[in-house]
């Protein structure tokens, strides 16, 4: 077995403190990695608040992993010792249904096996995240990080990153697409720099006017500050896919009317209460309201390639865990930009 010091919430809500366990030992498919570094995403925050439902503690939670590989098991083909490689929301899947055979694994029919709170394939074994010094998975459920990219700029990507990448590929955003982002938080700024390097025209809607400046230096071509229904009347029909990423109660119907014609908005940031629709607003253009969850492993290392090509990282700010309490309440009120960085050393 593998010794880990992991820094875990012990109940609902409970301050976090340094908890030590047990990780497997390294199985003939397995790497064994030394984490570097470990985002916060707010929904590490939802799950140690049980905001989504009952939870098992201790937790350790983080699924924005990155580190260099310390080990590797004997079939091991994909990674070798002292590469770079990142960890992502899952870390296994059932490998025999079509999503998996088709490489879209987060949609795995039997459920995707979450990086931590849940329990791994055996039914038994409780999965702890990432904020720990160490890893072990399955090769397969990692990707290769480029040296070249800073590992604390990476980590955000492998959740924040790839969950605004994945629809834009998807809805094959490129030269000429208009496409809106709405909210610069740490999913909204990602989306503005790969839609931007992907060719668009990109237009940022957001109730936060000192924004504007961070915005246009990631790519945006237009900012809009957004304070009642009016402020987005002039852009009727003017885009087509927009990003949702914020999680707040939000009245959509006023932005689906910014769709073109055979538009799309897609929800990536999630809710705490269903949207109402006003159905008119979708057949008044043929427009479409769907939502994308992260991406599948291949489509990961692809986007971690994509960035590696355009220098491509999160805007973050690396803390020690003991400053962990702390960056909760700063991200629930939004004061962090982008991307919180747990620094595994201080663990």
């Amino acid at each position: 077995m593998n010794q880990v010091r992991g820094l875990a919430a012990m109940s609902k809500g409970a301050p976090f403190v340094r908890h030590d366990f047990e990780r497997r030992a390294l199985g003939s498919n397995d790497v064994l990695i030394d984490i570097a570094y470990a985002g916060i995403c707010h929904s590490d925050i939802h799950q140690v608040r049980e905001e989504w439902g009952p939870a098992i503690f201790p937790m350790v939670p983080g699924h924005e992993i990155a580190g260099v590989v310390r080990e590797v098991g004997a079939a091991v083909s994909k990674f070798s010792v002292g590469d770079h490689i990142g960890v992502g929301v899952f870390i296994d899947s059932c490998r025999q249904c079509k999503p998996c055979k088709d490489g879209l694994e987060q949609y795995c029919d039997q459920g995707m096996t979450g990086t931590y709170n849940t329990l791994e394939r055996d039914g038994v074994t409780v999965a702890m995240g990432g904020y720990s010094n160490k890893f072990v998975v399955d090769e397969k459920y990692a990707v290769k990080i480029a040296p070249s990219l800073p590992l604390d700029g990476v980590a955000p990507l492998l959740c924040a990153g790839i969950t605004p990448y994945s629809p834009l590929k998807h809805w094959k955003v490129s030269k000429g697409s208009r496409v809106a982002v709405m909210g610069l938080g740490g999913l909204g700024h990602m989306g503005v720099k790969f839609a931007h390097a992907l060719g668009a025209h990109v237009t940022v809607l957001s109730h936060s006017a000192n924004k504007e400046g961070d915005a246009r230096a990631m790519g945006a071509d237009d900012f809009v500050v957004v304070k009642s229904p009016e402020d987005l009347k002039p852009l009727s029909r003017s885009f087509d896919l927009i990003l949702n990423t914020v999680s707040a109660q939000i009245d959509i119907n006023i932005y689906i009317a910014t769709l073109k014609i055979d538009g799309t908005l897609v929800v990536i940031g999630l809710p705490g209460a269903p949207y109402p629709v006003h159905v008119g607003s979708l057949l008044n253009g043929r427009k479409s309201l769907a939502g994308s969850m992260i991406g599948g492993i291949a489509e990961m290392q692809e986007m971690i390639d994509f960035c590696a090509t355009h220098s491509i990282v999160s805007d973050i700010e690396v803390i020690s865990a003991d400053y962990v309490d702390t960056a909760y309440e700063r991200t629930v009120a939004s004061d962090v930009k982008y991307r919180f960085v747990i620094d595994a050393a201080t663990i």
